[in-house]
Parts: C-alpha cells; structure tokens; sequence
C-alpha cells in the first residue's frame, strides 16, 4: 500500500485505527515511513505499507525500496544489471525515513556540447521531455528533488511546453543557472530580448522579459534565481556598482510579489559566483529571506561560507560546486576528475558552517560524473552516514550494489585509484615535461601505476559475468583505462624529447609509442559511441580532451609532437646518470638508512652493438651487471654493500668503459653512519615526510589533528576537527603535529608544505599555520599570503597548494620540526625540508625512510 499524508483515504484510515503510526514524520519535508502492518483491513492478513508526509516523501519511500530489491538507481543510465531473487523479505516493523539535512539537492546540465547534445539529438531529436523524463527518474532514485536544465543552446521552458510540465508531475524542482535570472534561459534573451543587457539602460524590458518568465512557471515548483550578471556568464560592466545591483534585486522580488502565487515565490537565489561575492564583500545586501548561494572556484574550493551572523538568516545558505567547467586555467570537461574524499572534505565545511539549503553540482554531460553524483547527493541528504573514516566502505557498498559481492572490494580500490590518480593533475592539463622523467625516475613510477592499475581492470571485465560488463566498461573500465592512456601518451612523447636531445635510438620507438596510444584513445572512444550496448551512448565520448594549450578545448584531440631521429652510424654508447638529461657525473648521496638504489643508463646511439665493461675502485660499490652488449638502452643498477662500506663518508667510482671510446667515470659517494639518526632522514638533500606520520600529535582546546584517509595526490592528509573551532595562534594552546628528523650536513634549508588548494574561506582570516623548529619561536604562515591569478591558477591545476618557509641554518643532526594549527580549514599532504631549490617532481620524491635512534657500524 502507498500513499502520502492528507492524500490517500486508506491511508488516513490506518492512521485513524492506529494501526500506522506517522506521528516522527507527519508535516516533515520528504520525510516518510515503510511499516509492516498487521490486519490492515478485512481479507488482508499483512501489508508493506509505504507512506510519505508529502509527495517526494512517497517517491523516495518507493524508490528506496526499489534500491534494497537489487535496483541500481543506474539501471538505465549506465546499464547496471538487475539481479534475480527467487524470494524478497521486508523486515517487521516501521522504518522511519528522516527530512533530508540540506533541502534542495540537485544537478546542473551544463557545458553539454558535443557529448550530451550530440547524444540527445540522436536519441530523442533534442533536449526535450522525452529526455528529461530519464533525468527526472534517475534523480529521484538518487533522492534529490532539484535541476538546474542544460542551457547552452536551450531553453528548457521554451523549447518543449510538456518539460515543466513533466517535472512538476515527477516533482521535481527547477531552477535556472546562476546567471539566468526569473526563471528565463539565457537563450530566451537571445530569442525575445530587445535592447541591451543593462538594467540601468533598460529596465522597462528586462521587466516585462522577467515578469512573463514568473507567470509562465507560477504554478510550478521553482527556485528563482534573482540578481543579475552580465550577458552570457559574462562578468557586469565596469559602471555597475552596489547601488544598481539593490535596485535590480528590489524590482525582481516587486515583479514576483505581483506575478506569483504566494506559496511559489521562495525560495529566492542569489548565486555569489565569481565577481558577484566581490559585491557582497563590498557591501550589498539582499532581503533576509533570500539563499546565500556560495560558490567553490570551479575547481572544487569553496570560496565562501557563513559566519555566525549569516547562519541566523532565515533564507540560510547553499553551494554551488563544480565537477565540470569551462574556463580558466583549461576547462576540465571529459572524465571524473574528482575523489570523493575532495567532495566530502569541503562538503563537510559546508555542513558544518551551516551552507545546508542548497546543494547544486555542475556535471556537464552527467554521464562519464555517476560515481561522484551519487555520492554527493548521497551526502546531502545524510552527511553523518559516511565520514572521512568509512569511505572506503561507502565505494565498497556502491561497488557490491552495482557488481555483486565477490569483486566488489577489488573494483571499489580500481574506483578510488583512479580517481586518486586524475586528481594529481586533470587529464587536460598533462604536457610531456608533467612528470619528471630525470628526478626519481618519476614519470617512471606514475606510468607504472597507470598500467598496473588498467590491468587490473582489465583482467577484471575478462571474468565478470556477460550482464555485468556493460556497467563495468561504462563505471569502471573507461573512465580508468582512457585516463591511463592519456597519461602514458603524454610520458610516452616527453621521453621522445628527451632522447631525441640525448641522442638515443630509443627516440624513434617513443614516437611510435605515443602514436599507438593515441590511437589507442581513439579506439577506446569508438567502443563507447558505437559498440558498447549496440550504440546507446553514441557521441557520449565526442569531447576532445587532448592537446589544450590555453583554458578552451581543441576542436579536435591533437597528438602530443614528436621527433624521428636518425641514429649515427657504427657502434655509439652515453652514460647517462639517473636519466638526466644535464652533463653529471656524480651520483646523489648513498646512506645506510634509506638504502637508496641508484641507476645509470646506457643509452644506445648507434648503429651496431657496442660491448661495455665495468669497473668499480671499491668492493662496497654493487652493480646488477658488470658486462655485456647493447642494441639498445641499457639501466643498471647501482646501490652499497653497507656490511662492508667503511664508516662515515665514503668516495668511489663506477667506471664505465665501452669497447672502442673512452670510459665514462661516475662518482660515488656514501654515508655510513657512525652517529645517531632519528626520524625521517634525508635523501639526496632533501627529507620528505607524509603529515599522516607525524611522531607524536597534541591535541588543545578541544581541538585535535585527524586522519583523512587516502586524501589528495599521495598518501593521505591531516586536518584539525571540529572544523568551527576559533583560530589559535602562537602563544595560545594549539594543536600541534611533531616530525622528528635528521640532516646530514648544515646548511640553509627551506620547508615545503604540501596542502590541499582550500581557500581562505572565512572573511577577516586568513588559512594559517604555525612552523617552530626544536625549541626556536613559532613562525606564523599565511597558505594565501601571496594571492595571485598566478598562485591559484598553479594550485588548482597542480591540485595542491605548495607554500615554501625559510628555516635558516639548519645543524647537523637530528630536529623536530613542529607544525601548529592556527585556522581551521589546512589540510596538510606532505613535508618537505630541502637543502637548495624546490625538488622540481611533479608529486615529489618518496617518502624517506625513517630511523630509529642507533648506531650502525
């Protein structure tokens, strides 16, 4: 039995007998419970009753139902398989389904060419109700109530009559985009408008253009976004002040008063996006009734969120977050770039500073975003049932819905990999030179990573059930092995450039290489459109997404250049130290801690084999190979025997002699301790510390550092809890991490921190940090003391924030460096403590080793 309160005689009956109790959920929004009654009527011995206290309440009863009995909310939109049961069993008993925590959660289409477009037109000859019926059930099985339309070229009100209609029969409430005021597209303007775009200029016809707007849609369920911005997402004209900007406001809420019903006419938006916060800093107010709708930077940092004094406003506060942009620095638009540990960490500040009413996410097309959609408008609705701490097992649970418990742990650690690795750097912003093919062996690691990782995921779909691989190539599958290949492309074509510089005949084959990966792309995207699900998606994948080279797409994927070398004639050998690319011939520093291995490369110039020897000056100095031939480039590896390496500093010499040239001598240089080391030591000049391994952590006022798992580019990060707490600065009680560690030399030494981009989010603070060095004075650090277009553009597009402190003279020996927190909001990645200039990896080196306090002779 199904029914919503003050709806359903039947239901208004068991109420009335008491055999349905409503009393937790009567008169709540979306509210509603699923009860076993006994003996509801006569002939009927028990029933499933689902009630909802209002109509979405009844919905998502429904649907929620409808999930536990095996049906993905996905079924449709990435074909996930349903499952058969030869029985279903309810539990005894009422279930009571709670308001939501923020009210209207929801998405917005947009940026939708050509994926989304060119899809709907073939499929449904445009953006109509026939597409948007699909969108509508997907979101109430999502349980979210709320849609900003594409609108890009459309019109959703305008364009198909039966589209406001159908969502006001789903339920569904509509909204238009932050800068498309009084429930009028952009593209009505371009349609109907006469006169400029400026109220101060053309007042009279902007009214009559809005007032239609509000009694076309009154009788409809609506947020009305009010304000105005300038034409086309543009910012306002250079005269626009303040004062303008009330008046606008002030006329817009005169033309609902008089062109709405009452209960249609909230609530009202006003979207602070981009230079519109700049005019709320600068003064202007709206009425109190209306939302605060806060905006991250497009690249998921919220810019804003209440004060105290805000969070009493009776219109409260909401955000506008972004999975997709186009703009500055290059807009991001192919695949989820996003973790959902990024999403819960700022979401969670929303929560916390009260930005609850309304929640909207740019998904562009919707299609390649499914796993952060869910997950976001999962949260909306009940922030506390997944935290930073049992993330893992919110991707487990969607995995085991959507495949089945048997792979379901193995594909929840593909999804979190993946979108791991998209984070460090959004496929769009690769270049050939993003990864260091000279320090660490970075680009290395990273290819590795990728290709394990697509193997994985390969070997995977070869074993799932034929039902099954669909969903998986669509959730899984794509998104992870098209993102490897675009970075495998772009290391592929930078060791082209730099053995085209070195020389190397290896040059012509990383040519090849990214040839085939690039074709490679291309047929990935072939299957999407044209096999998989005998075309469903077709143009689903028609984003371009390589060969940016400022914020706009390409109009077509554009190959990475590279070079064809011809190799010179006869036998031809380099020596070349860990890659690089620069004339060394030493080696970084050896120490019997971290145990480095270190490699040189032969590289391969010429035409005909080339016979090489080895020669070491000392018995302590290892090598995986001390002889052979070449035909083409050549690592060895080269670490210390430390049982018999001298103590203290030790020099030597690895001599490289190819048969017919002159040796190549590289030199060594080792470190056996004969002092005491404790804590993270250095490596090459360098001490790299994970936040995660702080040696002892303090907590003070209530305040205390917490893990966040699996957070950003690397390991994981740590932020303070609660995240309201007042700032704390140097002479109060803080709450401090210490990081114990050891340096081989003194010298002038700098720290690296490492932070996620958050932005400095309160007004009147910064986002601050203390640093103290043993028992020297705390230093105060502002993350954003230096603010640039340049400073942002480089932390979003690195996806950290690096901000560098002067240590000064750093003794040798062992330290503790003690990192405080001042604001609330610093999430903290990884340590660095170098001797010279910034290490110049992308991600930075490893981890040093750590420890612990001993001699070793």
């Amino acid at each position: 039995m199904i029914g919503t309160l003050g709806h359903s005689a039947l239901i208004e009956d068991l109420v009335s007998r008491h055999k349905l109790d409503i009393s937790s959920v009567a008169g709540q929004w979306e509210a509603g419970v699923t009860q076993v009654v006994e003996e509801p009527f006569p002939g009927i011995h028990r029933a499933l009753v689902i009630v909802g206290a209002d109509k979405r309440g009844t919905i998502f009863g429904l649907y929620t139902l409808s999930e536990q009995i095996g049906v993905s909310p996905w079924y449709w939109w990435a074909d996930v398989r349903v499952p058969h049961h030869d029985a279903l069993y309810v539990l005894p008993g009422a279930h009571r389904m709670p308001s939501p925590a923020v009210k209207y959660r929801g998405i917005f289409l947009n940026d939708e060419a050509p994926s989304l477009s060119g899809w709907t037109q073939e499929k449904f000859g445009g953006k109509n109700h026939q597409f948007y019926e699909h969108v509508f059930e997907l979101l109430l099985r999502l349980r979210a109530n709320y849609l900003w339309p594409a609108m890009w070229a459309n019109a959703f009100n305008e364009d198909d009559p039966a589209d406001p209609q159908l969502a006001d029969e789903y339920g569904i409430v509509m909204g238009t985009s932050h800068h498309e005021p009084m429930l009028r597209a952009q593209q009505e303007w371009k349609r109907h408008g006469s006169g400029p775009w400026d109220y101060a200029k053309n007042a009279a016809v902007l009214d009559d253009f809005w007032a239609k707007g509000i009694t076309r849609n009154k009788e409809y369920e609506s947020t009305i976004t009010i304000g105005m911005r300038g034409d086309g997402d543009m910012a306002m004209s250079s005269t626009a002040n303040t004062a303008l900007l009330e008046h606008i406001v002030a006329d817009q809420r005169k033309i609902i008063a008089a062109n709405a019903d009452a209960q249609m006419q909230n609530p009202q938006i006003w979207a602070l996006y981009k230079e519109v916060q700049e005019y709320y800093e600068k003064g202007m107010r709206v009425p109190e009734d209306v939302t605060l709708l806060w905006c991250d930077d497009n690249w998921g940092n919220i810019r804003r969120l209440p004060i105290e004094k805000e969070r009493q406003r009776p219109g409260g506060a909401g955000i506008y977050y972004h999975f997709d942009y186009v703009g500055d620095p290059r807009s991001y638009k192919w695949l989820n770039t996003y973790s959902i540990t990024k999403v819960w960490e700022q979401m969670n500040l929303a929560v916390e500073y009260k930005a609850d009413r309304v929640w909207i996410v740019n998904v562009g097309d919707l299609k390649p975003m499914e796993f952060p959609i869910e997950f976001f408008l999962t949260m909306a609705r009940d922030p506390t049932r997944w935290g930073k701490d049992n993330l893992q097992d919110y991707t487990t649970a969607w995995a085991t819905r959507e495949f089945g418990p048997e792979h379901a742990l193995e594909i929840a650690e593909l999804v979190s990999l993946y979108t791991k690795y998209n984070s460090r750097r959004k496929p769009e912003q690769l270049e050939p030179t993003t990864y260091s093919l000279t320090e660490d062996h970075e680009a290395d690691r990273v290819d590795a990573e990728w290709r394990d990782l697509a193997a994985r995921a390969d070997n995977l779909m070869a074993v799932l059930p034929p039902e099954e691989r669909p969903s998986f190539f669509e959730l899984v599958l794509y998104p992870l092995k098209a993102s490897a290949t675009v970075c495998e492309m772009y290391i592929a074509a930078g060791r082209n450039r730099l053995y085209a510089k070195q020389g190397r005949v290896s040059t012509n084959f990383w040519a090849d290489e990214t040839r085939r990966l690039f074709k490679e792309d291309a047929a990935l995207s072939d299957e999407y459109n044209h096999r998989l699900m005998g075309g469903k998606w077709d143009h689903m994948m028609d984003q371009t997404h390589i060969g940016y080279t400022f914020w706009n797409e390409p109009p077509v994927n554009e190959m990475p250049a590279v070079q064809q070398i011809q190799p010179q004639s006869g036998s031809r050998l380099a020596v070349i130290v860990g890659g690089s690319d620069a004339p060394t011939q030493e080696m970084p520093m050896f120490d019997d801690i971290n145990r480095q291995t270190r490699t040189l490369e032969l590289a391969y110039l010429g035409t005909e084999s080339v016979h090489f020897e080895v020669k070491v000056s000392a018995p302590w100095i290892l090598l995986d190979s001390f002889s052979g031939d070449v035909t083409k480039d050549l690592t060895l590896q080269v670490s210390v025997d430390w049982k018999h390496a001298p103590a203290g500093y030790a020099k030597g010499t690895v001599t490289v002699v190819p048969q017919g040239a002159q040796p190549t001598v590289v030199h060594i240089n080792a470190l056996k301790s004969v002092e005491p080391a404790s804590g993270f030591v250095e490596n090459a000049g360098i001490v790299t510390m994970d936040a995660e391994h702080a040696t002892a952590k303090r907590s003070a006022t209530g305040v205390s550092w917490r893990l966040l798992p699996d957070f950003g580019e690397t390991l994981s990060a740590m932020e303070t809890f609660p995240v309201t707490a007042a700032s704390t600065l140097s002479g109060t009680s803080q709450a401090c991490m210490d990081y114990v560690f050891t340096v081989f030399t003194t010298e002038e030494r700098t720290l690296q921190a490492v932070l996620a981009p958050t932005l400095s989010f309160m007004p009147g603070r910064g986002l601050r940090y203390g640093v103290a060095l043993d028992d020297n004075p705390e230093t105060t650090v502002d993350a954003w003391a230096s603010n640039t277009d340049a400073d942002w553009r480089r932390a979003v597009s690195d996806g950290v924030h690096k901000v560098t402190t002067n240590l000064g003279l750093v003794e040798r020996g062992s330290h503790v460096l003690h990192f405080c927190r001042v604001d609330a909001g610093v999430v903290l990645e990884r340590l660095l403590i170098n001797a010279g200039p910034p290490n110049s990896e992308y991600l930075g080196p490893p981890e040093s080793k750590r420890a612990t306090t001993f001699v070793l002779r």
